[in-house]
């Protein structure tokens, strides 16, 4: 397994808003936004490590806005923390008015993801090492999320 990233790319998904992803009020349920984000969280954990991860909690997940039906949802989703077998992925949604197409932040969290085997046992990932004043203020804010999921158990 390299010690480096395979990449530190992150990974941007696009869904539209259907009725059957809305709520009597023709806004995106959270669980839907949620599930969208997650997806991205698992794929951008692939692509940085070239393993398999499972989601292991979500953490700071803050709804700001809704989404209504016929928006696009842009989530972007990027690996900005690790520990040896578990990636921290920082994750925004958007969404995109078609008729302006300007985007607006809905949905930001944390998605702390673990390598598996094909065994179901966490196996050890490369490391990332953030590097600008920005990189450093995400994995500072991941690992303060992380520890408090820890202090809970």
């Amino acid at each position: 397994m390299p010690n480096e990233p395979f990449t530190t790319e992150p990974v941007v998904l696009l869904q539209e808003v259907f009725p059957g992803d809305t709520n009597a009020y023709n806004t995106l349920f959270g669980g839907r936004l949620l599930s969208i984000m997650d997806t991205a969280a698992g794929i951008v954990s692939s692509k940085f490590a070239h393993r398999e991860f499972v989601t292991v909690s979500i953490d700071s997940l803050k709804f700001k806005r809704p989404a209504f039906q016929g928006d696009l949802i842009e989530v972007t989703a990027q690996v900005v923390f690790t520990s040896t077998h578990t990636a921290g992925c920082h994750v925004i949604g958007r969404r995109l008015d078609r008729s302006v197409w300007e985007s607006e932040e809905i949905c930001t969290g944390f998605f702390f993801m673990v390598a598996i085997d094909n065994q179901m046992r966490p196996i050890p990932i490369p490391q990332f090492t953030p590097k600008s004043d920005d990189e450093k203020k995400l994995w500072k804010a991941a690992e303060s999320a992380r520890d408090a999921m820890k202090a809970s158990d």
